[in-house]
């Protein structure tokens, strides 16, 4: 029967010096990595400052309240292309249904979780109450999509609807 004559090495001051640092130096590493990675993905804060949003809350309660007395009829339609490309078809109509002209139509693509990818969209007025316009690079999926009408020097028309494109 052979037995083996090596005797087990002593754990030294120095072998526990080094494997602690080994272990912290991979702790900290893998630290630093997902730090790096949550910042570089954060899409950042929905407002800069809760305060001035909070002010601004009455104009916004204001202006919702004439919209609501105008009673607009904005009706859209958006259908996202193969190529990336989506378009955007506006029909613009007072509460009597006459046709909306020469407004200022804007509309805007924004994901729901991250702000870099939002589109903006150039709204066009085609004739009579109907507008249309183009965005390029948008990708499937939910989007909400917000359309700002302005007449004279003024926000006439907000809406916010949350959409799937495909």
């Amino acid at each position: 029967m052979a037995v083996s004559s090596q005797a087990a090495r002593p754990i030294t001051g120095r072998f526990v010096l080094v494997t602690t640092v080994a272990f912290f130096a991979v702790v900290i590493s893998v630290n630093m990595v997902m730090m790096r990675l949550a910042i570089t993905t954060l899409p950042g804060t929905e407002v800069d400052s809760a305060y001035s949003a909070s002010l601004a809350y009455q104009r916004e309660i204001d202006a919702a309240r004439q919209q609501n007395e105008r009673d607009w009829r904005v009706r859209a339609h958006i259908d996202r292309r193969p190529d990336g490309s989506a378009a955007i078809a506006l029909e613009a109509r007072d509460h009597a249904g006459a046709p909306l002209t020469g407004l200022s139509f804007l509309a805007r693509l924004e994901r729901p979780i991250d702000h870099r990818a939002d589109r903006a969209i150039e709204i066009t007025e085609a004739e009579g109450g109907s507008y249309s316009g183009r965005a390029e690079g948008v990708a499937a999926g939910q989007w909400d999509l917000v359309i700002e009408g302005d007449a004279d020097g003024g926000r006439m028309f907000l809406s916010k609807n949350r959409i799937q494109l495909n």
